[in-house]
């Protein structure tokens, strides 16, 4: 790769001395890439560099970058309406609305939000709220996995299952429990993957029982826990935790925030398993990240609990001063319009198979423990010892993404998570990728594992 230039040392000093940035620990020896431009899967920092962005930013810019049609979509909106409070109402919302239940294939209310953090916040309080109204006064408490990523606001952090990520700010919101996943590359030995799930199921129900079944308000779960390592349960598992759900009354809300908008394979990641959830949320692809936009999706049903208006604290008294904004529903609608017409959500299916199929020849590295894939999300578990299954060590893996970059390659892993398992490796490219773009990735990662880590 190329040096620093003038420019980028000046853009690199300025950017050392005015910006902290996301998750990332502060290091003089080794600044940021700091990009200048971006077109399809490809980002161009502002020396020239031009790198493949396996990630899609952070899991979420599925329709790629550069989409000029997009920007128009905004710039429209924002010459008509460029702000208006959904305590009232604007067509691009309603609009968007409409075409969520579409894309959901179900019968859902949508409140607006800016973050995924915030459509879970949202979620939390209408589950609480809701059991309330319906003459469950004590049912508080929500049920999430360990290793699972809910977002970074205290409600959200709270529901998150990343030791990591809480350290230092705790004690965090009260009434979250967790379970472990079903992480069916680690089972019992002898044990097959469908018993696995279905024991890693009744977790679940034991905790509703031993926790008071009148306490509990709420499951939440990404189908895939994406950043905790790319875990992809069995089918009986989410078969079985919806029919423990229903069978308690408890709510299940399914986070959506990197499985939606087609990065599944299908429209919504829980479409997969065929299940419905009570609440879903969802951000990220709803605009491919070219605006801020979350959503809470609310079934029809719990929605008339919220319609009573002889309590004059009946209505879901929650406000976002920006969530829905008038130009970021337009973006979206134009975005989903792109993800129909490109049939990429279709696309992604075939990109995914074809990165799983060929990664599926670097299990017998001796790096390399387990690979999962989802659609269009790889995630390759790197050990120390195959027989015992250790997680290889944080230096590998850093210097293996590293090693990828220094090739024009952007990968991922699973950052600030739990001590000791942030050994995954992930994939997630742009569902626009052509060809050429994911042969460069297959080509580029191999080299890179087969090169100077072979040994």
């Amino acid at each position: 790769m190329q040096s620093l230039g003038k420019e980028s040392e000046l853009a690199v000093k300025k950017d050392q001395q005015y910006l902290w940035h996301n998750i990332t620990p502060y290091s003089e020896k080794n600044p940021p890439m700091i990009a200048a431009s971006a077109s399809g899967s490809w980002v161009t920092d502002i020396d020239g560099n031009k790198f493949l962005d396996g990630m899609s930013g952070l899991w979420c810019v599925n329709v790629g970058y550069g989409r000029k049609e997009l920007a128009e979509a905004a710039y429209n909106q924002l010459l008509t309406l460029p702000y208006f409070p959904l305590t009232q109402s604007h067509m691009p919302a309603i609009a968007l609305a409409e075409k969520l239940n579409e894309w959901l294939e179900d019968d859902y209310v949508i409140f607006f939000s800016n973050s995924g953090s915030e459509a879970n916040e949202a979620a939390f309080k209408i589950a609480r709220q809701y059991q309330q109204q319906t003459g469950q006064p004590y049912r508080h408490k929500f049920i999430a996995r360990y290793r699972g990523y809910h977002g970074s606001s205290m409600g959200s952090l709270s529901a998150t299952g990343q030791a990591q990520r809480k350290y230092k700010y705790e004690p965090l919101g009260g009434g979250f429990l967790h379970v472990a996943p079903p992480d069916s590359y680690r089972r019992p030995d002898g044990m097959t993957e469908e018993a696995f799930n279905l024991q890693s199921a009744q977790a679940i129900e034991d905790m509703i029982i031993w926790e008071g079944v009148e306490s509990v308000a709420a499951v939440i779960m990404e189908p895939v826990i994406t950043g905790g390592g790319v875990i992809v349960p069995h089918q009986v598992y989410l078969d079985r935790v919806q029919e423990i759900c229903n069978a308690h009354g408890v709510l299940l809300i399914i986070d959506e925030v990197i499985c939606g908008f087609g990065r599944s394979g299908r429209k919504f990641g829980h479409h997969n398993f065929g299940i419905k959830p009570d609440i879903v949320t969802m951000a990220k692809g709803l605009t491919s990240a070219y605006l801020p936009l979350s959503a809470t999706a609310v079934r029809k049903e719990i929605y008339e609990a919220f319609k009573d208006n002889s309590d004059d604290y009946g209505h879901f008294r929650h406000v976002n001063t920006f969530g829905g904004n008038p130009a970021a529903c337009a973006l979206a609608l134009r975005n989903l319009e792109i993800l129909e017409q490109e049939n990429l959500v279709e696309r992604a299916a075939v990109l995914g198979q074809r990165l799983a199929g060929e990664f599926a020849g670097l299990q017998d590295h001796k790096l390399v423990g387990d690979i999962r894939s989802f659609g269009l999300v790889i995630g390759i578990e790197l050990v120390a010892d195959k027989a015992s299954k250790q997680p290889a060590d944080l230096s590998v893996v850093k210097g293996i993404i590293a090693e990828c970059k220094s090739k024009g390659l952007i990968i991922g892993k699973n950052g600030d998570t739990v001590a000791g398992f942030n050994n995954v490796l992930t994939f997630a490219p742009p569902l626009s990728s052509t060809d050429e773009d994911i042969q460069f990735i297959i080509d580029t990662f191999k080299a890179v594992l087969n090169g100077s880590w072979a040994d």
